[in-house]
C-alpha cells in the first residue's frame, strides 16, 4: 500500500461510502515513518513525449549515477525508513542495471514500483520484469490508438504499451494504466476507463497536468477547469459504479489535491449521511505531501521536493547522504511545505479545506508567480466551494 502517499485515492473513501458498519472514529493523519521517493534512475527515454517533464531523449546524459551510487543511496534510504522505491525515468528498463537496482531494492525490503512507457516490454523482458516480482508495474497510456501516438511521437506506441499491460497481466503482476489529462486527450477518457474495464487492469492513475502559465481570470469559463471537473466526477461516478457491483478496482489521482474537496461535495449531494465521516478521513489523509512524504531523487542525483520540482534543488545524494538533505530546513522552501498550515496566501489561505487539500502541490502557483506560496492557479473549486 505504501505507494499511495502523495496520492488520491478515490476506491478508498467509495468503499467507506459503502460500508454499512459505522463508521470507525478518525484519528490524526497516520504519517509513514519516511517520503515515499520517485527515482528517475535515468533520464534517456525511446520516446519525447509532449508532456514530459525529465525532458527526457533518446540518448545517454553524462554524469548519472552509478549503481554502486545507487546502492549507497539506497543503504541510506533504508535507514531513513523510506517505505516505497518508485523506479522511473525516462524510460528505467533502458539502464542496463534495472534488475539489479531492483533486486536490492526488493532485498532492503522497499515496496518496489516500476514506471515505463511500455514499449520496450516484449515477450523477453517481460519474463524478466515477472521474475523481478515488482509490486507494481504503472504504464502510461494517454489515449487510445493515434492519440497516445501522437502524445508519445511514436505510431504504433499505442498497440505496444497496451501488449505490454496484457503481457504483465498474464504473468500475474499487479498493472495499473497512467494517463494524464490534457485538452487534447480529454475526449478519450471514457474509451480509456472502458479499456481498463474491458482488459481486467488492476489500477487507473489519473494524473492532472501541472501546468504553468494559466491565469486565474475566469475560473469558470476556463475550458481547463470546465474539462477537470467533468473528468473528475466521470471518475467519480465510474468508481461508485464498480463499488455497487462489489469490484474491486483502485482508483487514484495525483498532482491537484483539490479532488479531495470536490469529492467532498460530490459526497454532500449524493450521500450526504456520510459527508461529516469523509471529511473526517479527508482531513486525515492531508492533502499535498510534497516536501514531506513525496520526494524525488532524479538522474543526477539530485533531490527534489517531488517529481514536479526539478527547477529547485535541495541537495545531491553525492555530496549529502538523502537523509540529511531532507530533514534540512533551511531551505525556505523545504521549510514551509513542512510547515503546518502552510502560509498560502490569496484564495488558498481563506479557503474552508486547506485542511483537505493543504494548500495543493505549490509548483503551479511559483511558475505562474514567481512567489511559491501565491494561490494555486490550478485549482479547479469555484470560490462558492471554497468558502
Amino acid at each position: 500500500m505504501h505507494s499511495n502517499v502523495g496520492m488520491f485515492r478515490i476506491s478508498q473513501y467509495m468503499q467507506e461510502i459503502a460500508a454499512q458498519t459505522p463508521a470507525v472514529p478518525t484519528g490524526p493523519a497516520s504519517k509513514p515513518p519516511g517520503p515515499v521517493v520517485i527515482w528517475n534512475l535515468i533520464r534517456r527515454c525511446n520516446l519525447t513525449c509532449k508532456h514530459c517533464y525529465s525532458i527526457s531523449a533518446d540518448k545517454d546524459f553524462a554524469g548519472e549515477l552509478s549503481t554502486t551510487e545507487v546502492f549507497r543511496t539506497m543503504d541510506d534510504l533504508k535507514a531513513f525508513k523510506v517505505p516505497a522505491l518508485i523506479l522511473s525515468g525516462g524510460e528505467p528498463l533502458l539502464r542496463p542495471d534495472i534488475f539489479e537496482i531492483s533486486a536490492r531494492s526488493k532485498e532492503l525490503g522497499f515496496y518496489t514500483a516500476l514506471s515505463s512507457n511500455g514499449t520496450l516490454i516484449d515477450a523477453a523482458m517481460c519474463r524478466r520484469i515477472a521474475s523481478a516480482a515488482f509490486h507494481y508495474v504503472g504504464i502510461s497510456l494517454d489515449g487510445l490508438g493515434k492519440v497516445h501516438d501522437k502524445f508519445r511521437r511514436m505510431d504504433g506506441a499505442f498497440d505496444l504499451s497496451l501488449a505490454a499491460i496484457r503481457r504483465c497481466r498474464a504473468a500475474g503482476l499487479k498493472v495499473g494504466v497512467r494517463f494524464t489529462l490534457t485538452q487534447d486527450n480529454y475526449d478519450d477518457l471514457p474509451g480509456l476507463l472502458q479499456l481498463v474495464a474491458d482488459e481486467g487492469i488492476d489500477r487507473f492513475y489519473f494524473s492532472h497536468l501541472n501546468y504553468a502559465g494559466r491565469g486565474n481570470k475566469n475560473r469558470k469559463d476556463d475550458a481547463h477547469q470546465r474539462m477537470t471537473r467533468a473528468a473528475m466526477l466521470l471518475l467519480f461516478d465510474t468508481c461508485w459504479k464498480y463499488q455497487e457491483q462489489g469490484l474491486h478496482k483502485e482508483f487514484t489521482t495525483g498532482n491537484n489535491d483539490a479532488d479531495g474537496v470536490f469529492l467532498l461535495h460530490w459526497v454532500r449531494a449524493k450521500f450526504p449521511g456520510k459527508a461529516a465521516q469523509i471529511e473526517a478521513r479527508l482531513r486525515q489523509w492531508g492533502g499535498n505531501a510534497s516536501g514531506v512524504n513525496v520526494a524525488n531523487i532524479d538522474n543526477l542525483g539530485n533531490v527534489h521536493p517531488d517529481t514536479m520540482w526539478w527547477h529547485h534543488t535541495l541537495g545531491n545524494v553525492r555530496e549529502r547522504p538523502f537523509s540529511q538533505i531532507w530533514a534540512d530546513e533551511s531551505d525556505p522552501l523545504m521549510a514551509g511545505l513542512k510547515l503546518s498550515p502552510r502560509p498560502v496566501q490569496g484564495r488558498c489561505a481563506s479557503c474552508a479545506h486547506l485542511k483537505i487539500c493543504n494548500g495543493n502541490t505549490r509548483v503551479r502557483a511559483q511558475q505562474v508567480t514567481g512567489n511559491a506560496w501565491s494561490e494555486d492557479p490550478g485549482c479547479y473549486l469555484t470560490d462558492e466551494e471554497i468558502a
